[in-house]
């Protein structure tokens, strides 16, 4: 058996490319961080999401810097394989590019090898500030969770004419400006599948139909751990298996063969 090698931004670009899935879960800590490398996830997302699974908030507005570089130490601790991705948190890159720049530095001083922040328009300078000077960056359209708030709440995004053009617009802006992959939360199947064939890099989808370069779902969620209302787009993949392992290794599976999701567009 030929040994699994440490995965790289080129390999990931090569997977894009030739058509290749790429499996991406939520991480927080050293443990699952282990396991999830175990079973194949090719990249690992410290998200800040630990705010609602870990934290118990409403929201991930409330996780800071500090929560980040804890976890992010934590799961590259027990990585081999895996790319490792870090949340900027709400109000760590908001200010100024030279804040951002030093929120992200921080990231991979803890062990990130990329970092992912939200939205487009205002976010294009920061994300070239922050590339430009060697840092990768995933940048994260469509529902953005950080501001929920102002979205209205829980809602696709980009379902009409114009919200669509808006995100291929401000995609190809944040490509430009150096970003090195992409990630689409709960927009309509046909758009992500669209922006992905024309994409130079890979991108991520979640509740964005099966189209896309790779998929990513909140850990907690895929085993079925959260208490309370999931997305629809949410599987359960314990379900009739003995191990988290087994689950976990079913959902790279499935992300490989495409038969995950179904591609169609839920929300919640």
């Amino acid at each position: 058996m030929t040994e699994r090698k440490p995965m790289t931004l080129p390999r990931l670009a090569q997977m894009h490319t030739s058509g290749e899935k790429i499996a991406m879960l939520t991480c927080y800590d050293a443990a699952f961080a282990g396991l999830l490398d175990e079973a194949g996830v090719d990249i690992l997302l410290i998200g800040d999401s630990l705010g609602n699974v870990l934290q118990g908030r409403g929201s991930t507005a409330p996780v800071n810097l500090d929560d980040m570089l804890y976890h992010t130490t934590c799961v590259r601790r027990g990585v081999k394989h895996a790319w490792v991705i870090a949340d900027l948190p709400f109000d760590s890159y908001h200010v100024s590019k030279e804040e951002a720049w030093k929120s992200a530095a921080a990231l991979v001083k803890a062990g990130a090898h990329m970092v992912k922040l939200e939205g487009g328009g205002w976010t294009t300078e920061t994300v070239r500030f922050i590339s430009e000077r060697g840092i990768p960056v995933c940048a994260h359209l469509g529902f953005t969770p950080q501001t929920v708030t102002s979205l209205g709440g829980f809602k696709v995004q980009g379902r009409d004419e114009e919200s669509a053009a808006r995100i291929k617009r401000e995609s190809q802006a944040l490509v430009d400006a150096g970003a090195a992959m992409l990630l689409y939360e709960m927009v309509p199947a046909a758009l992500a599948a669209e922006i992905t064939a024309a994409s130079p890099v890979p991108v991520i989808g979640i509740g964005a139909g099966v189209g896309t370069s790779g998929q990513v779902l909140v850990l907690h969620d895929m085993l079925d751990i959260t208490r309370g209302k999931k997305p629809r787009f949410v599987k359960n993949f314990m379900a009739g298996r003995d191990s988290i392992l087994d689950g976990v290794k079913a959902y790279v599976d499935e992300v490989k063969a495409g038969t995950f999701p179904v591609n169609e567009v839920h929300g919640f």
